[in-house]
């Protein structure tokens, strides 16, 4: 594991004062003149938005090693994407406090002032204005599902104390600021807002509003067992401007060469051989003779097949020869080449959202009664074709094979002897109970690598049955259960304390893992 060499410890109360530091020495050279208010950059112009938004888009995508704290080690192993080879203790359910440092402090000290500063500055009906509001929403979702509330409505802004806000409240405001962003890029389709430093779409405003309403699209599903009404009317009204429908509009995040800062997280981290393959994948992937397979894994050195293992085993368990890394499986090509540090493959670009998965939440519509322009199986099947195409898989058979196979899960070659993940085939069942089965199931392997949208999804949705997790060192979350949520930083306690402590109180609940989130019901 490599550690960060410079580790700063950082509350949401602090972040003003470390944003003048990275802004002063990172963005650039002009801010050497302030007014009589000390909270006030004055000499910020239109020539610095671009660079901000780069830096906005890069921090809260986990580059280098900041993606295994923020993601690998907590989402990835509770959506059981991969299994720790290591002898860490994260794959039971303990860490300690500081590795979730990672997932606030980046957030609060360099996304949301850049963020703020772009929505503060810039001109309302700009495009800028409403790219900055679309990737604010796009963070703090992936924030406020790791941890419930969180500071939102006065992060960014200095005091002693922030307070949090409740996920509702939050989620109401995602989908204000969604729309207001929609309809304000509808009036700049003639823009290139940011050009080349969006490292997404590249200031093409016309994806960027298909990103808009498929994310508004995602967070309608999140509330639809909380608040179903609002649920149907944000997701229908989402379908009816515009999702994306093509894997030419998918969301991804150009990464350069392992220069600096700026590399990809998941291969930086792949060739420290610390995960593998998980036995779910393996028993989900093998079983449905899936295509993509090559394309998310490569075959284990040891055994040439793709293999897996189990999540939570003990230390004793972990050190075995079949749980090693070369018995398993590390991530495709596409990310590492090999089990070794060859670097070649690190520009991959990271996957933020993508039409399958738009197709996959139109399907579920579908089954909860909401025009989503398609039956619900029509959409589950072009979500799985989607998804192949995405990866490479464009043989027209072979797609239609997939779609009608009823091919289940199989037993994992493990070393536990492990039974099957699941019975659920692939063929669209009658049965209206196996549907949503099937749909979550198709949904979690589309996903992959995203494990932050994967864990989230498993835990709203309540029908995606994994693997129990086999052992625990967490007195607060038993051997077996599914994680919830991720508890506060001990930082924040002792520095923002009063609000930590209201912030129970939003929640419903204990500051413990097993505490559900608002939207989560199941």
């Amino acid at each position: 594991m490599k550690m960060p060499s410079n580790k700063i410890a950082t509350s949401a109360s602090g972040v003003f004062v470390i944003w003048l530091l990275i802004m002063m020495t990172g963005c650039t050279k002009k801010f050497d003149e302030f007014n009589t208010d000390p909270t006030k950059l004055t000499n910020l112009t239109p020539t610095e938005y671009p660079r901000l938004f780069s830096r906005a888009q890069a921090a809260s995508s986990f580059i280098n090693w900041r993606y295994q704290y923020g993601q690998n080690l907590f989402a990835d192993l509770y959506a059981q994407y991969f299994f720790i080879t290591a002898t860490y203790t994260y794959d039971r359910f303990a860490w300690a406090s500081s590795d979730l440092e990672v997932t606030w402090r980046v957030i609060y000290t360099e996304v949301v002032p850049q963020l703020k500063t772009l929505m503060d500055e810039s001109e309302p009906t700009s495009a800028e204005n409403a790219l900055a509001k679309i990737w604010w929403v796009w963070t703090f979702h992936r924030v406020t599902d790791y941890y419930g509330p969180v500071p939102y409505f006065e992060a960014g802004n200095p005091g002693k104390e922030v307070p949090y806000d409740s996920q509702e409240e939050m989620y109401n405001d995602f989908f204000v600021k969604l729309t207001e962003a929609e309809t304000v890029l509808k009036s700049n389709t003639d823009k290139t807002p940011f050009g080349d430093f969006d490292r997404v779409y590249f200031g093409d405003v016309n994806k960027w509003i298909k990103f808009a309403n498929t994310l508004r699209l995602r967070l309608a599903l999140r509330i639809s067992k909380v608040n179903p009404d609002k649920a149907r009317s944000e997701a229908e009204d989402a379908i009816s401007k515009g999702v994306m429908e093509d894997v030419s509009e998918d969301a991804l995040m150009a990464k350069t060469p392992p220069v600096g800062d700026d590399y990809g997280g998941l291969s930086s981290i792949a060739v420290w051989n610390e995960f593998r393959m998980s036995a779910s994948m393996e028993s989900v992937m093998k079983g449905y003779n899936d295509p993509r397979i090559g394309v998310y894994f490569q075959k284990a050195d040891s055994t040439n097949d793709y293999d897996g293992g189990r999540n939570g085993m003990l230390a004793s368990e972990v050190i075995v020869g079949i749980n090693q890394p070369t018995y398993n499986s590390n991530v495709g090509t596409r990310w590492v080449t090999g089990g070794g540090n060859d670097w070649s493959n690190v520009p991959a670009a990271q996957n933020i959202l993508h039409s399958a998965e738009a197709y996959f939440l139109r399907a579920e519509g579908a089954l909860n009664g909401w025009n989503m322009n398609g039956t619900a199986e029509e959409l589950y099947n072009k979500g799985i074709e989607s998804s192949m195409r995405q990866w490479g898989v464009t043989d027209e058979t072979a797609i239609a094979n997939y779609i009608n196979s009823n091919a289940t899960p199989i037993p994992p070659s493990d070393f536990f002897n492990s039974p099957a993940m699941n019975d659920y085939p692939v063929k669209w069942s009658s049965d209206p109970d196996m549907q949503r089965k099937q749909l979550a199931q198709q949904k979690w392997i589309a996903l992959y690598p995203d494990g932050m949208e994967a864990w989230a999804d498993i835990r709203r949705a309540g029908v995606q049955k994994l693997y129990p997790v086999l052992h625990s060192d967490n007195a607060d979350v038993p051997a077996g259960s599914l994680m919830l949520r991720l508890p506060y930083l001990d930082l924040e306690k002792q520095t923002n304390g009063p609000q930590v402590q209201a912030a129970e109180a939003l929640l419903g609940g204990p500051d413990k893992p097993l505490t559900p989130l608002w939207w989560d019901k199941d």
